[in-house]
């Protein structure tokens, strides 16, 4: 039996008053409240400081998805709205980075509010410039509670990105009850958001402003870059007593040939910017450990595998990335594609991350559980400490650098 699979969400509670939430972020990004946490200590600090935790031996590794406008609201011919939150593609693509250069006709997984009352083909106008376009939205099989939802347009010049961006909302995580505002393109989107693909913010980045990054420069930190297009997965409650019931989402990462050179010959400690990026290069580990070992579907990390498979753990960092780079190589690939499952637990073996940036997590939550694969029962006195501190909990709230 794993023993990982044994343990007890209830011992991951916490008492989150509503009033701690954070339902807005503050007025500038890197104004924010900062924790950190180094060998038992805790200092309260603003996230403009930074670039002083940090010494050239650090690098810092970012995630530059950039959140979609996947929420569409529309209405059937009585009146009765109707809401789509696009998941993932389908069809004629299941990859994120192709998806949205995809001309009609496309299927995506996606959650429907009120589909009870989705019982004929939806038709809603998006309005350009110059135009009005006409999109057909078809309500497929229902499975694991999402809809296969197909969307066809007439006009073959338009895009699914160019329709999505003008008619879509952004989706503001279900805890945040206002709706999206103006202010929320910018600030519920990274500084260096780039490649279209998430649901939700990879948070832990939202306090990065372009002069916190020069400071770090600056310093001698190094930065880089990897995607993880987060899912709305992130937010699923963890509804079982055992954490081996949880059924933990699938997320496509996309690695360049670069990133895995450089952290070869980059020998600094790794400091991953949320947990996104911390699952992102786990994975990339395991993904050149089965590599090196001939395991089945290398590209595809699943949740328990790192628990189950004791030889997976057992190969060294340095030769896993190996692995990645000969098979890149070999394949003359720049870009490498995947996805992942990884579920990171108390008792998981980290290989790359040594540290990580990352805001205050829902109490019984997956995140949270990561959190303590850091930390310990560490996190029940940095969470105290800053409830009674006046940090700003979740989404929009502060952040946590755990060194």
């Amino acid at each position: 039996m794993i023993t990982e699979k044994n343990i007890q969400i209830a011992d991951f509670d916490y008492e989150l008053p509503e009033e701690k939430i954070a339902f807005f972020p503050v007025s500038q990004r890197d104004q924010s409240k900062l924790l950190v946490y180094r060998d038992g200590q805790i200092t309260d600090a603003c996230f403009s400081d930074l670039p002083n935790f940090l010494t050239p031996d650090y690098r810092l590794i970012f995630n530059d998805s950039k959140v979609i406008h996947a929420r569409l609201l529309v209405h059937n011919t009585t009146g009765a709205a109707i809401e789509i939150f696009c998941l993932e593609p389908l069809q004629p693509t299941t990859e994120i980075a192709k998806a949205f250069s995809q001309t009609s006709p496309v299927t995506w997984k996606c959650l429907v509010g009120n589909a009870k009352r989705w019982k004929q083909p939806l038709s809603f106008p998006v309005v350009f410039e110059d135009k009005t376009l006409m999109i057909t939205a078809t309500k497929g099989e229902c499975k694991d509670g999402a809809f296969e939802v197909t969307f066809s347009w007439p006009d073959e010049s338009i895009t699914l990105s160019e329709w999505l961006e003008q008619y879509g909302k952004m989706p503001l995580p279900p805890y945040i009850k206002r709706a999206a505002e103006k202010d929320d393109e910018q600030r519920y989107q990274t500084v260096y958001a780039r490649y279209d693909g998430s649901v939700a913010a990879p948070t832990a980045g939202l306090h990065f402003s372009d002069k916190v990054i020069k400071a770090l420069n600056d310093k001698g930190i190094d930065t880089d870059y990897v995607t993880l297009h987060v899912g709305a997965g992130t937010f699923k409650p963890v509804s079982c007593e055992r954490i081996g019931d949880h059924y933990m989402h699938r997320e496509q990462i996309v690695i360049s040939k670069a990133f895995v050179d450089s952290l070869l010959t980059d020998r600094r400690k790794v400091v991953a910017v949320g947990t996104t990026v911390a699952r992102t290069l786990e994975s990339l580990y395991l993904i050149g450990a089965k590599l090196k070992l001939n395991r089945p579907a290398p590209f595809e990390v699943e949740q328990w595998e790192a628990y189950e498979d004791e030889e997976l753990t057992k190969v060294d960092a340095f030769e896993a990335l190996r692995e990645i780079q000969n098979y890149m190589e070999q394949h003359g690939l720049s870009t490498l594609y995947a996805a992942t499952r990884l579920m990171i637990v108390p008792g998981y073996q980290r290989k790359i991350t040594q540290a990580i940036i990352t805001n205050f997590h829902q109490p019984k939550s997956t995140l949270l559980l990561l959190i303590s694969s850091f930390l310990g029962d560490k996190w029940k006195e940095v969470y105290a400490h800053a409830l009674s501190h006046g940090y700003r909990f979740l989404s929009f709230g502060d952040s946590n650098l755990y060194l």
